[in-house]
């Protein structure tokens, strides 16, 4: 089943001295990098990164790999507008993997897991992973959602559509701190770090 890959990099990283949390350290990658091979060992095509206000240093640092670069010219209306700017720049009939560079610590396995889970519930169509009973990213859209996708406000929350959705919307436990690790914050960004590293060595 075709799938691609939204990786969400269009704010503005106020938090972090305006320096773009897309480039944050995974270890020996940068942030944004690390999702983009992440995305593209998972087979997801096509991967695009939508970008903002940093478009230079995220183009250069995602430079030799087969990643799109798309411009979200409303960025600063919301986080919605940064995601309709990778919709429309994907082909209609994929499904979506919707990936926020603050997230930048979750497992490969766990992108795998979303994929599989998807591959074997035919009637859901909206796929959130859970650690301890809480919501994160990234999460997995089949391509029907498209048109609700871009018909919300740039401002509001994706979050609307959830409701209305009911039991087609799947939430599946999974064994990475990561999904809810969101490095908002210089210090979210050092916990988040710091356990990714923990785990990854036992």
């Amino acid at each position: 089943m075709a799938t691609a890959a939204i990786l969400l990099s269009g704010g503005a990283s106020t938090r972090f001295g305006d320096r773009p949390k897309a480039l944050l350290s995974t270890g020996e990658r940068s942030s944004v990098r690390r999702l983009a091979e992440v995305a593209l060992a998972a087979r997801l095509d096509p991967v695009v990164a939508v970008v903002g206000t940093h478009r230079g240093p995220i183009a250069h640092e995602l430079r030799g790999l087969p990643v799109e670069i798309v411009e979200a010219t409303e960025w600063y209306e919301g986080r919605t507008a940064s995601v309709q700017a990778g919709l429309r720049a994907l082909p209609a009939d994929r499904d979506v993997l919707l990936w926020p560079v603050d997230h930048p610590f979750v497992a490969a396995r766990t992108v795998d897991r979303l994929l599989a889970v998807r591959d074997h519930d035919p009637l859901a169509v909206w796929f959130i992973p859970t650690f301890e009973g809480r919501g994160g990213h990234p999460v997995l859209w089949r391509a029907g959602l498209r048109d609700d996708l871009l018909e919300l406000r740039a401002d509001a929350s994706l979050r609307l559509l959830l409701p209305e959705l009911g039991p087609q919307v799947r939430r599946i436990g999974v064994d990475d701190p990561g999904v809810v690790a969101n490095v908002d914050t210089p210090d979210q960004y050092r916990a988040a770090f710091d356990l990714w590293r923990q785990r990854s060595e036992e």
